[in-house]
Order: structure tokens, then sequence, then C-alpha cells
């Protein structure tokens, strides 16, 4: 009877590789494999023609779905070689881990203490990015409710110290030249168990009791397969665990380490992965720096760079970048070069990726990260048979992704919807729902199109999707019936207006009507009971827009109408009172509300409404108490409107810039005023010219005071009428003689030219 302890490098194309070797040679008749034993039941799929790495083993608890855990394989990760030899020869084959039941019952005892000790909510959402970890780690991470010890800083990385005492700054570089690039080599698994001996000596003891729980149920489980009397057992696990399963301690010692560990009820299946999951940039602890380095590593084992470099060259080729033959040699004899003057065997990574910035790119760092991106990292996406069991409205979202041809692919797509055509509807509405379920796999943005029937959308898949959809599973079967009773709880649950009003403009495009009853009748209930004006205000843009456009989409948005009558006859009663004594950030809020609230009014196009919020802009205007900002807007408004034109116009814009001693507050008037175009001051030479006067009879002081002020009010418009306006201050006839008639002297004027082609930013 033997036990062949096989220390790997998770992810690792030359650790893979010696692995098959070795269990081709060893003919195992059982093969245990560092993972969950909750999946044993579905390593039946490995040898699946459609499970297609790179693919994962997702554990989760159905109660709470956030408490998850990720194990990905990749065609060259050893584990996954292992556990298709094993499978392809009848051979038994099991995980070996601690359960993940008695994981993720540990790591809630860890978050409950350290939320108890910091007095924090012990919520699902806020251990959601805790949960999602992975268990191939060799030293697992520290998490964030422990503090960084000196020990636990050497346990994050030990490969490091073997790394730095060769030489290399990193341990991924090391491991890659001593391991991944090695063939055929006999004795690499006993060189591996020595290093990590050592350097298990030499480090602290690590006190952790996941870990050794762990450690202790692998040994459970070896001892086990003994006791079956299996004569030749092959274990595969990370490096950093051979020391303690090849020196094991008593019996009674691992049993005392299991005993009491707390447990939870734990699902396992296989879903779909990627390779940028599986690189460091996505935060995956375990991951590598270069999945498509290793795919091609795993695939080309004897490349001396020819292959590598000729796949790069193919690659800036599609980009339109000029890439010759003789590129490609010089750059690969480059690396080569580069490897024999670091004393390494052949080149790495870094060499080849020098060679290439130097030879293919010109020395531009910038196409390097083309590189980056589509070659050393990959989007690659695996794929899981349809047979394999998954949750109903996993399976619905997937039958629909078919049926709309709207494939999950780790890409971005972009697709333009077009809401006439029945498909794009349906799209649309299919990815609305998701999103209300909180499955932001599309990202809605701006369509250059005159009407409201197109819509453009980015997707890009996340294999992370498949938590929300099995937490959000408890809602419904399919997209439909989730997405519905989910939001229905959500409205009933708002305690606010603008929180339910946001809802009902998401719920339209959805088209979910059971949703958007209990949504309009839940917004009629807490209109009548608000008596903040503001938040009315808020909200009316919002329901006018859904009112107006939500035949778009065939839905009948008319029964809110009655419910904005009311509310917008409200605001207009109690707005007036509130555009007095409020502060320069609270007007200038005021004034962006304003402005919707009018382009909600003009979109309603009812004469009684118009007539009601145009008698209240001349309240608001004509009070002497009104914020100057807000007095300033509201006569724009009325001017807009042509209820104020003319003389009467006149007389009152040179009454507001007149205040005597209070510049500042003619100022803020005057930036009311002016909000939005300056259209207006090139058309009409008299408030041309009040404008024009006001501005050259201030005193240095206040001058230079109102300055940033004067500078914003006119920063807003748009290049060509800064220009025009500044062109038409350096006419000399007409405004200047308007001035002088006013009793001004034409120097003075001519300084106010100065002065006003600065504010409009004309002047060098």
């Amino acid at each position: 009877m033997a036990v062949h302890v096989l220390g790997i490098r998770h992810h690792g194309p030359g650790s893979a590789r010696n692995v098959k070797d070795f269990l081709e040679q060893l003919k195992p008749d059982i093969v245990l494999v560092e993972g969950p034993p909750e999946a044993d039941d579905i390593l039946q799929w490995s040898i699946h023609p459609e499970l297609n790495p790179p693919v994962a083993i997702l554990c989760y608890q159905p109660g709470n779905p956030q408490q998850s855990s990720f194990y990905p394989f990749a065609e060259f990760s050893p584990e996954w070689q292992a556990i298709r030899y094993a499978r392809q020869h009848n051979i038994h084959v099991r995980f070996m881990d601690l359960p993940a039941a008695h994981q993720f019952a540990l790591e809630e005892e860890k978050i409950k203490e350290a939320e108890k000790a910091t007095g924090e909510d012990n919520s699902p959402t806020g251990r959601a990015a805790y949960y999602n970890n992975n268990r191939f780690l060799e030293n697992d991470a520290v998490s964030t409710a422990e503090e960084e010890t000196e020990a636990h800083m050497l346990h994050r990385d030990p490969i490091t110290w073997l790394a730095k005492a060769a030489g290399f700054e990193e341990g991924e570089k090391w491991w890659e030249h001593m391991f991944e690039h090695r063939q055929n080599s006999e004795s690499v698994f006993e060189a591996v168990a020595e290093a990590m001996q050592a350097l298990r000596d030499a480090l602290p003891p690590k006190e952790d009791r996941l870990e050794q729980a762990r450690e202790a149920h692998m040994r459970k489980m070896i001892r086990q397969a003994e006791r079956e009397m299996f004569q030749n057992i092959a274990v595969i696990c990370g490096a950093w665990h051979v020391p303690a399963l090849v020196n094991m301690p008593s019996v009674k010692e691992d049993t005392e380490t299991l005993k009491g560990l707390p447990k939870v009820k734990v699902e396992t299946t296989w879903v779909p992965w990627t390779y940028r999951k599986l690189s460091f940039f996505s935060g995956y602890g375990a991951g590598i720096q270069s999945p498509g380095w290793y795919e091609h590593l795993w695939k080309h084992p004897a490349d001396d760079g020819t292959r590598w470099m000729t796949k790069v060259a193919g690659l800036f080729r599609k980009q339109q970048m000029d890439t010759s033959v003789a590129h490609v040699i010089e750059a690969v004899r480059l690396a080569n070069a580069l490897a024999a003057l670091r004393n390494l065997s052949k080149a790495g990574l870094e060499e080849l990726n020098e060679a290439t910035q130097s030879i293919l790119c010109n020395g531009e760092v910038i196409k390097m990260s083309l590189v980056g991106d589509e070659l050393i990292v990959s989007n690659k996406m695996g794929t899981v048979p349809d047979d394999i069991p998954r949750p109903p409205l996993q399976l619905d979202i997937e039958k629909q992704q078919k049926k709309l041809r709207l494939p999950p692919t780790a890409d971005w797509k972009d697709y333009t919807l077009d809401l006439r055509k029945e498909t794009d509807l349906d799209r649309s509405i299919f990815l609305h729902r998701l999103r209300l379920l909180g499955i932001k796999w599309g990202e809605q943005t701006d369509v250059k199109s005159k009407g409201t029937f197109k819509e453009q959308w980015r997707l890009q898949w996340e294999p992370s999707f498949t938590i929300e959809i099995i937490e959000k599973g408890s809602w419904g079967n399919t997209t439909e019936e989730a997405a519905s009773a989910f939001t229905i709880d959500q409205v009933q649950k708002a305690a606010n207006l603008v929180a339910v009003c946001s809802l009902l403009q998401e719920l339209i495009p959805a088209e979910l009507e059971k949703s958007i009853d209990t949504c309009i009748s839940q917004i009629n209930n807490l209109a009548a009971a608000s008596a903040d004006v503001l938040e009315l205000l808020q909200v009316i843009p919002g329901l006018v827009s859904v009112s107006r456009y939500g035949n778009v989409r065939k839905t009948d948005a008319g029964l809110i109408t009655g419910i904005l009558q009311s509310m917008i006859t409200r605001v207009c009663v109690s707005l007036p009172s509130a555009c007095v004594g409020v502060d320069e950030d609270a007007a200038t809020l005021l004034v962006d509300m304003f402005r919707k609230m009018n382009d909600a009014v003009g979109i309603l196009q009812q004469e009684e409404i118009t007539r009601e919020w145009q008698n209240t802009l001349t309240l608001i205007a004509r009070n002497k108490n009104t914020v100057p900002l807000l007095a300033g807007y509201t006569t724009r408004l009325l001017s807009d409107y042509k209820l104020l034109e003319g003389e009467e116009l006149i007389t009152l814009f040179a009454y507001s810039m007149s205040f005597a001693g209070q510049p500042a507050v003619a100022a803020a008037w005057l930036e009311g005023f002016l909000k939005g175009s300056g259209t207006i001051l090139l058309i009409d030479e008299d408030l041309w010219s009040l404008v024009r006067n006001w501005v050259s009879e201030l005193d240095e002081e206040n001058f230079v005071q109102l300055l940033p002020l004067l500078r914003r009010t006119f920063a807003h418009y748009s290049s060509s009428e800064r220009r025009k306006l500044g062109e038409k201050v350096k006419q000399g006839d007409g405004p200047v003689n308007r001035i002088a008639v006013a009793g001004i002297d034409e120097i003075r004027a001519k300084q106010g030219i100065d002065i006003i082609l600065t504010l409009f930013g004309n002047k060098s």
C-alpha cells in the first residue's frame, strides 16, 4: 500500500503535465484531489464533451446564496487533469478538502465575532465579497476582520521567500522557470515536497483554525482510502500542504481538531468561468497573472518563443498594425538573448514582453496593453452542458438568451435595439427585467436618435451572475415571475416617494403589469401624505416622461395622469414660499429642478397645467423676498413664454440690476436670468446695453469680488455663443453709443468692453 502526495501549483501547465505523466505511469486505483467533497456527485460531468474549461464548481448555501465559493479549473489545472484521467480510466476519484459545509460555517462564525467586536451589521450583502473566495489557495488570504500580524504576512505568499533566495523578485516567475518549463522531470514532486518542508520549518507556525481543520480532513480522507484497501493512492494538493500530509500526526489529534465543527447545508453545480476571472486582475486570490500565456505553455511546451511571437504579430495585423516576419524573428532572438543574460533555461513571458515592446511596438507601452488583454490574460469563456442540473430561474434565463439570440460572452458586445421591431422589443424587456433583479448583464448607454424607439446596450457576462440568479430564484421560476414578485416587495418596502417613482421608471420598460399597478398605488398614497414640495418637484419630471412616452412600448401609462395633476397643483401652491430664505447651494439645486419641471410641463402640453405653472413663476419672480438666483431664472422662463417682453421686461431687468450697494445680489439675479442660453443678449439690444452698463459701472473692488460669479455665468454658454458675444462687444457703434447716451463717457465704455471680453474668455 503506497500513498503518493503530489504537490502542485493550482492552474500550472507544468504541474498539470507532470501530474498527468505521473498518473499514467503509476496507474493508481484511487485519486484524491483537493476540493469540496460535496461536489463528488457532479464529477461524472467532467468527461462530458460539452463541459469545456475554463469552468468552475460552485458551492453555495441554498438559504443564503451569497455565502458561496467557486473552485475554478482550466485545461492546464493539475486537478482537472487528475479528475479527467481518473474518470476516463474508471478509477475512483474523490475530493478530500474540508467540506464546504464546515468552511462556510467557520467563516460565518469568524465574521460574526468580528462584527460583534466592531459593532457592524451582520447583513448578507455586507458579507457577499467575503464569501466569494476560493479554497484552492496554498495559504488562505487573511480576512478583513483580522489584523495583519507578522506571521500572516509571512504566510500570505511563502513561495516568494524561495524565489528571493534564488535571485527572483517574485514567486510567480520563479515557479514558472523552475517547474512550469520543466519537462519529463521524474523528481519534481520530491523537490517540491522538500522545498515546502524547508519553508514550513523556517516560517513561524500558522495559527489558523480553518487551515488546521482542512489539513486534518485531508489526512482523514487518506486514512479512509487506506482502510478501504486501495493499494496505490495518488493525492493531488497544493504544494504548501504536502508536508502536513506526508508527516501525519496521530489519528486522535486529527479527530480532536475536527470534533464539533459547525455545519450548514451546501449544494453544488458546474458553471462557466473565464480566464479574466482566473487572473489576479479580477481580485481572485488564487488566480494567475497570465492564464492566456499558461494555456500557450500547456499546448506548446517546447516553444522557444516563435509560436507566441507569431500570435502577437497576428493580433497586431488584425488591428491594422504593420508587423513583418523580420519583426517576429528579431523579437524571438532578443527574448532568447535576454534569457541567456539572466541565466534562464528559456525565454519566459517577461523576456517575450520586453522583446515585443522593443521590436514590435517600437517602445510604445500602450500597444502592450492589447497583448495583455487579448493574449496574456485573454477573455476565453468555458461552457457547460445544457442538461446539468441548475435552478429553474437559471434555466429560464438561458432559454431566453437562446431565443433572443443574446449569447453570454466574456467580451463586451454592443446591441442597438429598435423597439419597433418585435425581437428587439423582447430583448429590451428581458434586459430590463434582469436589471430589476440586480443581474447587471447589460449596461444601457445613450443612443444618438431623435426618437424614443431605440436603446443602446453593452453586454458582458460575468460568472458571478450565477450567484445572483440562484439568490433571486426564491422569487419565481421565470424571469417575469421573479422580477414581478421581487419589485413588488421593493415597492412595498420603499419609504419615500423618490425611490418608488424611480422604480416605476424602471418598471415601465420591463412591462411588469402587476408591479406597475402596485407602484402607481404606492405613489398615490405617498404623494397624498407627502408635505415635502421639493420631493414632489423631484419626482414629477420622471413621472411625466413615463406618462408621455409609455405608449412607445404599448404600455398604458395614462393611469398616472390624475396623480400628476394633483402633485403639480400642490407644487404650484407651495413652491413660492420654498424659494425664500434658502442658501446658495439649495438655490442652485432648485434652479435645476425648475428647469426639469418646466420641461415636464412642456411635454404634458395641457393648457390648464401650463397656465397654473406660469402663474407660479410670476409669483416667484415678482416676490421681493425670493432669492436673487431663482428670481432671475423664473424671470427668464417668463420671458421664454413671452409673458414678459418689451418695455415691461426692460423695466424689470433694469430694476433687478440696480440694487444700490449690493452688486452681489444683482450678479446672482443676472446669473439666474442668463441660465441656459445667451441668445437673448444677441438679439435684444436693450438688455445687452443694460448688462454692459452695469458691468462698466462696477468699481475695481466689487469687480474683483464678482469676477468668479460672472465668469461662471458666461462659461456655460457654447463656444459659438461666446464668440458672437465677444464680436458684439468689439463693435464700436450701437452699444457704446447707447451707454454714452445713458451718461457714461466713451472712454469708460471702452474700458467696459475689455472687461466683458475677459468675462467671455475672448481676451488673451
